[in-house]
């Protein structure tokens, strides 16, 4: 292989490893979105009815256990992806660097 492919063969995975980690970080950030939404949502679903007599929210109340299950089911994988996201990340960036610095070791 010569010196010039061997260089752009290492640039393209460096831009590769780049675009990996970006989107892992991205997909950190969607992550700790939507938990704070489904928190948010699943609080606002609690206290929305709260100050009607219960004979009139039954109607609604007998469907807010099953929507807050659901939710509770959502913010489980979140919350399994956020505790993975941290490793991932950390393995992506570690990878770059490694990739950028056999970069620059071609570049000589």
């Amino acid at each position: 292989m010569s010196p010039r492919s061997e260089y752009d063969a290492a640039y393209f995975t460096m831009l590769r490893a780049v675009e990996e980690r970006d989107t892992l970080l991205r997909y950190r950030e969607f992550l700790e979105q939507e938990r704070r939404r489904l928190d948010a949502f699943a609080a606002a679903t609690r206290d929305a009815g709260a100050e009607l007599p219960r004979r009139v929210r039954r109607p609604v109340d007998q469907t807010e256990k099953a929507l807050l299950e659901a939710v509770g089911r959502r913010r489980t994988v979140l919350l399994e992806e956020l505790s993975r996201a941290g490793d991932r990340v950390e393995a992506a960036e570690a990878f770059v660097a490694e990739c950028e610095a056999e970069v620059a070791s071609l570049r000589r």
